[in-house]
């Protein structure tokens, strides 16, 4: 198998003969990692059970952990699963890397369609399953929302669609969520929505596929799935707690397959993540600091401020040519568009003319980087 190398990979090899001006304090605004600390009582519950780490964890998940995700499922989205409609797992990674592969293993000449830009988990997913791929172009032209082609969408076993979107920070509302989860009935393909972006916006909550499965009649929600995930809204990507859920009879088989992978979380990590699950409040803090990001690129970039994520996908004349002058003159980081889409096959890279900027550190900071790409820009 040949991978591509991942997008931070090709920002240092495009910045490997740029000389940084250490004048300026270096800033990086390249990865979506939240630069703040991750809420003392989730460490603290960390530390209080690390004794566990003498005991196997199961591959399901402690009960508890699966309560406190049940329970954010229906306080963030009025959606109440059973317990054979959600798994844990090890972040969500691994889950867009390994359930594709799940999914896909008997099918013959295999066809997965995600949306472009992506997280490029999806293209190594579609590589290992020996899947052809179409790709659901994201650009101005469309609002950054897919456009449907039924006949395309016929011939796919997997659909993976990004919303709330990184990097477009693009969202879809309710009905349009709605006509995905009925098109995945229709053409009886795998409908799956990364959802890691949900609790980061700005006013209103954008929905889950899950309430749009419902909306539609689908309450059994047949070929529907979304994961979710600690990384973004807790602050604390390093305690690895995701999750899947939606559709149990594609769920009871991925957990036999599941058990054979061996990822299931430590104990004392499923511990600190069902606290981080059972809470909201230390969610709202951290809305709030980018909700100031956002009015500060605002003032001084003039963009519009998106309704979800912590991205600006800001348009520019070279992308490539912008990445290294910033960094040699201004010592900011930022990541080219291209890295992080395809071209397609109407000749077009989505990402070519765009960086994308994450606004994930403090304010201070954050106004200074902002700042130096105004100077740059001019």
């Amino acid at each position: 198998m040949t991978f591509e190398p991942y997008p931070f990979e090709k920002l240092t090899n495009l910045l490997s003969t740029v000389i940084p001006n250490t004048h300026y304090e270096p800033l990086s605004l390249t990865i979506g990692e939240p630069q703040f600390e991750t809420p003392a009582f989730i460490q603290e519950r960390l530390c209080q059970h690390a004794a566990l780490l003498k005991k196997y964890p199961k591959t399901s998940g402690e009960a508890a952990l699966k309560a406190a995700m049940r329970g954010f499922v229906h306080r963030r989205f009025q959606v109440m699963l059973n317990d054979a409609e959600l798994l844990p797992t090890f972040g969500t990674r691994e889950v867009l890397f390994n359930l594709p592969q799940f999914l896909l293993f008997d099918v013959t000449s295999p066809v997965m369609a995600f949306t472009n830009p992506f997280y490029q988990i999806y293209e190594g997913a579609a590589i290992a399953s020996r899947a052809s791929v179409h790709l659901l172009n994201l650009d101005a032209e469309n609002g950054f929302k897919p456009d449907i082609d039924d006949d395309i969408l016929a011939s796919c076993h997997l659909v993976i669609l990004n919303f709330p979107n990184n990097p477009t920070a693009s969202t879809l509302n309710l009905e349009e969520l709605g006509t995905w989860v009925k098109l995945a009935l229709k053409h009886n393909f795998v409908l799956l929505n990364d959802e890691c972006y949900s609790d980061i916006y700005m006013d209103t909550p954008p929905p889950s596929l899950l309430e749009a499965s419902r909306h539609v009649g689908n309450e059994s929600f047949k070929n529907i799935l979304v994961i979710n995930s600690v990384s973004k809204r807790s602050s604390a990507p390093g305690l690895r707690s995701g999750f899947v859920a939606g559709d149990a009879e594609i769920l009871q088989r991925y957990l036999a397959y599941r058990t054979y992978v061996g990822c299931a979380s430590p104990l004392p990590l499923q511990e600190a993540a069902t606290a981080a699950w059972s809470d909201d409040a230390h969610v709202a803090v951290s809305r709030e600091i980018y909700a100031k990001n956002f009015v500060l690129a605002q003032e001084i970039l003039g963009v519009a401020i998106p309704e979800a994520t912590f991205y600006i996908w800001l348009k520019v004349d070279d992308a490539l040519t912008l990445t290294r002058r910033l960094y040699q003159e201004y010592n900011v980081k930022v990541l080219p568009g291209e890295f992080l889409a395809r071209t397609s096959a109407n000749g077009r890279n989505p990402g070519s003319g765009y960086v994308r900027i994450a606004l994930v550190d403090h304010e201070t900071r954050t106004q200074d980087a902002l700042t130096r790409i105004k100077e740059a820009l001019r």
